[in-house]
């Protein structure tokens, strides 16, 4: 049963992969329209990868130290951090990058589109890190804390040298996702007009209208950007494999 249902599906699959791909390698593109802003391609993908970046060491940051504070043993780290998270969680990115510009940046004399638009991308992945963070600590069975105390580790050692390489090698695929959703959640900064990719994207497709020409780069641009954190992610998965 499991071997049919393993065939159909990767029959499907594939079907459907070659339909698409027949479909869009055949349809007539103007490449010419669009070839005189490859610099304008370049440049905004450059910008994504430097936002991308910055961002993702940010939310990690971000993620441990909300993670630190739903984990805290006091009440108030415990109560703000899971408020902060909840916010951020059940709130839209895009309203969060307005309120953050248009209000929030004035209100403090800050104006930097770049500065306000990673600040708040950080945020926003560093929140949903830190629930995957916190379910990875708490999935380790209470034996392992158990026997770090029982052979005199500190609550430091405990984590240093038991929780983390364990909690590690449970984090690692949903991480992975979250920073692949980070960068293409990058593209929401066009509302306010940090020229990132796709802010690039639609400055081409307004001069040229080709719409698809214009939009076909990103499918490329992103994969690019996104493929590498699941292969670095498969490797950290086998490098962190323990039998128990």
């Amino acid at each position: 049963m499991k071997t049919f249902l393993g065939i159909f599906v990767s029959v499907v699959l594939g079907a459907t992969f070659c339909f698409v791909f027949w479909i869009v390698v055949s349809h007539d593109y103007q490449w010419d329209a669009i070839a005189p802003y490859k610099g304008n391609f370049i440049s905004g993908w450059w910008t994504t990868l430097l936002i991308s970046a910055i961002a993702l060491v940010g939310s990690i940051l971000i993620g441990a130290l909300l993670t630190s504070g739903q984990l805290s043993p006091w009440k108030v780290p415990r109560i703000l951090s899971r408020s902060f998270v909840e916010l951020i969680r059940g709130t839209p990115l895009l309203t969060q990058i307005l309120i953050g510009y248009y209000l929030v940046a004035p209100a403090i004399g800050w104006d930097s589109r770049f500065g306000v638009g990673i600040l708040v991308l950080s945020c926003f992945s560093g929140a949903y890190l830190s629930e995957i963070f916190r379910g990875g600590v708490e999935s380790i069975p209470s034996s392992q804390w158990l026997s770090a105390k029982a052979i005199g580790f500190t609550d430091a050692q405990t984590y240093r040298f038991v929780v983390i390489p364990q909690a590690i090698r449970r984090v690692l695929p949903a991480s992975a996702g979250q920073f692949a959703n980070l960068i293409k959640d990058s593209s929401l900064l066009f509302v306010i007009s940090v020229h990132e990719f796709t802010m690039q994207a639609r400055e081409v497709n307004a001069n040229t209208y080709a719409t698809f020409e214009a939009y076909l780069p990103l499918i490329f641009g992103y994969f690019i950007l996104t493929f590498p954190i699941s292969l670095l992610s498969r490797s950290l998965e086998k490098r962190f494999a323990y039998e128990h």
